[in-house]
């Protein structure tokens, strides 16, 4: 007999142990709200602005009406000639009412047009699912309206958030949103621009990915501040 198979011989006479319970995440979650109580709106904006600022993304507060005016402005002030958005958004009709010179639609497989995605787009504009003010993270559920790649490829990623949709944890937004009705087939955490630690240890970024992440926070006309 081998020393392999004196080993598994072993192991399946080993008394057999009951399967460890799966923890419940809920009621953990539960215990921690009845410890400290639940952020209020102005603190999870608060924090999201905090915490985005820590991975180097900007959030730029807008009122709803005035987004794509405000995106009109950070075109030009960051020298975007070309802005790729999904068509079949529901942001899109207000996009192309805004005047932004350099549109581009996301209308084709990216076979066809890999060369002009992937070198002649200076920025992305996407939607949000919402964000998460404990780590200034943006939730990103990428669709046949606006593909994984709008968010992964160009220099810039424009993104817009709903105040209305930002959580204290990511728990809470699983649990809020009821994650567990449906999962889309791919899930984004975005927190900042894209950032690499893999070259000596340190962290540089927009290595690989946006260069830079700007959050268009939709916000009251009183939160403005």
């Amino acid at each position: 007999m081998s020393a392999r198979d004196r080993i598994l011989q072993r192991l399946r006479a080993a008394p057999q142990g009951k399967a460890p319970l799966a923890p419940d995440v809920p009621a953990f979650y539960d215990a921690l709200g009845a410890a400290a109580p639940a952020g209020t709106r102005a603190s999870r904006i608060a924090l999201f602005c905090e915490k985005m600022a820590f991975w180097h993304g900007e959030v730029v507060r807008v009122t709803r009406d005035k987004w794509p005016q405000k995106l009109h402005e950070l075109c030009l002030a960051k020298g975007v000639r070309s802005l790729l958005y999904g068509p079949q958004s529901e942001h899109a009709a207000a996009l192309v009412a805004a005047g932004i010179d350099g549109l581009k639609p996301y209308d084709r497989p990216v076979g066809e047009w890999k060369k002009a995605l992937f070198e002649d787009t200076d920025a992305g504009l996407t939607a949000t699912r919402g964000g998460i003010a404990e780590t200034g993270t943006l939730i990103v559920w990428p669709d046949a309206s606006e593909p994984r790649l709008m968010s992964l490829v160009p220099p810039i990623h424009f993104a817009l958030l709903d105040a209305d949709q930002l959580h204290d944890t990511l728990f809470d937004a699983m649990r809020v949103q009821r994650w567990s009705d449906g999962m889309p087939t791919n899930a984004l955490l975005v927190s900042g621009p894209s950032k690499t630690a893999d070259i000596q240890v340190t962290l540089a970024y927009g290595a690989h990915g946006p260069k830079e992440l700007v959050v268009l926070l939709l916000v009251n006309e009183e939160e403005m501040q």
